[in-house]
């Protein structure tokens, strides 16, 4: 079945581009001009991802995201012609899944929502890692922890899969984003930051002092094999 996107956009003619443009390449689209109108057919439908703009007549980008990502972890790629990087940190840091700034070209929009989609779909045939307190279901794509399941966005649940995976081997930024992304596209590392604070927030008991997801100062990050 193709996949069903939601693009939420008040730029009319950037909208019939991008719907012409996915639709071709076998996705079905629906179009919203505002943030209010985009988390009325979110509530209303399923979606199989989000491409959102960050620049909105009513309520922007930003707020839209945050009040999705109160209760579904549907993927966001959200848009932006803003140049400023802590405007991608602060996207990603309310559980954006990845960022495409302005102007943009068609294929790399198509690329990395097949990205975010391959992501979102892979299967892995031993199905849940145990870890102590913290169990990760690869099938059911959940994390809980004694019991009680956290909140994680696609991209954080596959960069925890990523990470948990080679438990015990230090993994530079690079790698990870090659890990996760599967794509030879431009990334903003500092992103890989963002994701591992939201997920130390989701399962560390004290986010402020790891026992689970390591820093290793200049060569990156590392999950701890201890079983708690």
């Amino acid at each position: 079945m193709a996949p069903r996107i939601l693009l939420v956009d008040d730029d009319p003619r950037l909208a019939g581009m991008v719907s012409e443009y996915l639709g071709e390449a076998g996705f079905r689209v629906a179009i919203a001009a505002t943030g209010r109108a985009g988390l009325e057919r979110l509530d209303r439908e399923p979606y199989d991802a989000l491409v959102l703009d960050l620049m909105l007549p009513d309520i922007d980008g930003l707020e839209v995201c945050r009040r999705l990502r109160a209760k579904s972890d549907t993927p966001v790629l959200m848009l932006t012609a803003r140049g400023d990087a802590m405007d991608r940190v602060v996207g990603l840091e309310l559980g954006a899944d990845d960022y495409l700034p302005k102007p943009f070209e068609p294929r790399e929009l198509l690329a990395r929502l097949r990205a975010i989609l391959r992501r979102r779909q892979s299967g892995r045939a031993s199905d849940v890692l145990r870890f102590g307190r913290l169990e990760i279901d690869r099938d059911a794509r959940t994390v809980r922890v004694d019991g009680v399941e956290r909140s994680l966005t696609g991209y954080q649940f596959t960069l925890l899969v990523a990470l948990a995976e080679k438990a015990g081997r230090v993994l530079s930024r690079d790698t990870l984003m090659d890990l996760v992304r599967g794509e030879a596209l431009e990334a903003f590392d500092r992103s890989i930051d963002v994701h591992v604070s939201r997920i130390r927030a989701a399962i560390e008991d004290d986010p402020k002092r790891p026992r689970r997801i390591l820093t290793v100062r200049g060569a990156g990050y590392v999950f701890a094999k201890q079983q708690d």
